[in-house]
């Protein structure tokens, strides 16, 4: 936050600048101006937002300058300093937006109170209106959700739209929504977030409509005052997009409909096109007229399949089973036929084939053991349509790893392993994927069973045993109290004591003098 000081006399302009430290207070000090008329040159430049300023000035007053800079930055906070203690100037200075009134003779501590009190307005008017315009934004994406994904437009929101969403008119001769996946950048959430943010920019430059950015999409509404919307010109837009950002699109496209109301019959054919997003490689532009007549491919896993799934399952090996599932899905892919409703079969198939194998393991180590579990199968809120590679790797490897325990024999003995791997890394940052690693298991499927078996969440598993670490040294070793901190694994040594005194009911030194 910058701070402008204006005051033609040397000493006060000095001494202002070096007995604060305005720094260490959180402020940027710009360089003091001499006059009121240096000031204003500098202003629009510079923006200050705190101005401390001498009220009689040669040339033009403080006033006139608070005047003047209220009339180009309204928000700046204005601090009057004067040698006079005048009941006149002070009304005059709050008729100017003055935000403070000090003598000079005023203490440093006075002064900083006043400026500590000017950023404080400021950092309450900026949370306003920054809140205002998320509020805004999410009136804004929910009145959109409700007109395309629900269907829904009552008096009230007919009456936002053209405030909310003024490119889409609802006199308007044509409306269409697009459905926009973009692929080409690192895999990694941070770039396809951005990857997506940046599609979603050059949409709203390139065509006249209303966009909503999504994870894994960019929504379009496009709208025509009095024509059909042209979709080999939109198309040439959005191959214009890919060539500039470098990137693939998928465009799936609902019909074109004549009323605003009809926006959902729109959506519904853009999203049932958008599930064909992974089918034998499409890309660009795609119409539910190009994907409607498809007929569906092969539904039920082969024998060979079944077979070479179960010997994976056997060997325990992750690394083929990703290996198997993606070299797998490819091929079956490949059929222009499939469509997301024969796929999820499909997978689902592959699903029943390892449960049902893993059941008559079960039902031949413990006859009339355990109940059977329940077969998890794909359900339509599965990521399916984006990664059907990791969505069906997880689900077998959850099989997997009940496979792995059954054939132990002792359910818990991985979970033995764990602990001990815990306690000979108390001192690492050590995560649950980690300790799920070396165990050779699924993280969430090892967090459900080690909370089931030890009656503790990771987390509460892993503090429990640093607290006890630190008693132990606490009371046998000469170690600070910072050292034992990093010890057991925490840098911060004001947590770890904060933690300390919450487990044992007192800080680490009263700890060490009671015992």
């Amino acid at each position: 936050m910058k701070v402008l000081i204006v005051d033609d006399e040397v000493i006060i302009r000095t001494g202002l600048s070096t007995v604060i430290n305005w720094r260490e207070l959180g402020f940027e000090l710009l360089n003091p101006a001499v006059s009121a008329e240096e000031a204003l040159a500098r202003i629009p430049h510079e923006r200050p937002h705190i101005l401390l300023t001498d009220i009689r000035m040669t040339g033009k007053s403080g006033l006139e300058l608070a005047a003047e800079v209220k009339l180009l930055l309204p928000d700046t906070e204005i601090i009057i300093l004067t040698g006079y203690d005048d009941f006149s100037y002070t009304q005059q200075a709050i008729r100017e937006g003055v935000g403070d009134y000090l003598l000079k003779t005023s203490p440093p501590q006075e002064i900083i109170k006043a400026a500590m009190k000017a950023k404080q307005r400021l950092l309450d008017r900026w949370a306003t209106l920054k809140q205002g315009h998320i509020q805004q934004t999410a009136f804004r994406d929910s009145l959109l959700e409700q007109l395309v994904m629900e269907g829904r437009l009552n008096a009230q929101s007919v009456e936002q739209i053209p405030q909310l969403l003024p490119k889409l008119r609802a006199n308007n001769a044509s409306f269409q929504v697009f459905i926009i996946a973009a692929t080409g950048w690192d895999e990694a959430t941070i770039y396809a977030n951005s990857l997506h943010f940046a599609v979603e920019n050059m949409v709203g430059e390139l065509f006249n409509g209303e966009t909503l950015l999504r994870k894994d999409y960019v929504l379009l509404v496009l709208s025509q005052e009095r024509e059909a919307i042209d979709l080999q010109k939109v198309k040439l837009e959005f191959d214009r997009i890919g060539r500039k950002l470098k990137c693939r699109l998928f465009i799936a496209a609902g019909c074109s409909v004549p009323n605003i109301r009809d926006l959902k019959k729109s959506y519904d054919e853009a999203s049932f096109v958008y599930s064909f997003k992974w089918f034998a490689n499409r890309e660009g532009l795609v119409t539910y007229e190009d994907v409607k007549g498809i007929p569906g491919g092969r539904t039920l896993s082969s024998q060979e399949e079944e077979e070479q799934l179960i010997s994976i399952m056997k060997s325990g090996n992750p690394v083929e089973l990703r290996y198997w599932v993606n070299e797998t899905i490819s091929a079956h892919l490949a059929d222009p036929s499939v469509t997301p409703g024969s796929f999820r079969a499909y997978l689902n198939s592959l699903l029943i084939s390892g449960h049902r194998w893993l059941e008559r393991l079960r039902a031949i180590q413990a006859p009339g053991g355990e109940e059977a579990l329940p077969a998890r199968l794909l359900q339509q809120s599965d990521d399916v349509a984006e990664r059907p590679d990791e969505t069906l790797y997880k689900h077998l490897q959850s099989l997997m790893d009940k496979y792995r325990e059954l054939a132990a024999g002792e359910r818990v003995n991985y979970i033995k392993r764990a602990m001990i791997y815990i306690g000979e890394h108390l001192d690492n940052n050590l995560t649950l994927q980690q300790v799920a690693k070396h165990v050779h298991l699924n993280p969430n499927h090892f967090s459900e069973v080690f909370k089931r078996e030890t009656g503790l969440t990771y987390i509460e598993f892993v503090t429990r045993e640093r607290m006890r670490r630190a008693m132990e040294l606490l009371s046998q070793s000469p170690m600070k109290i910072s050292e034992i901190a990093r010890h057991v694994g925490y840098e911060d040594v004001k947590y770890f004591s904060q933690l300390f005194k919450k487990t044992s009911g007192k800080t680490p030194s009263e700890y060490r003098e009671n015992n």
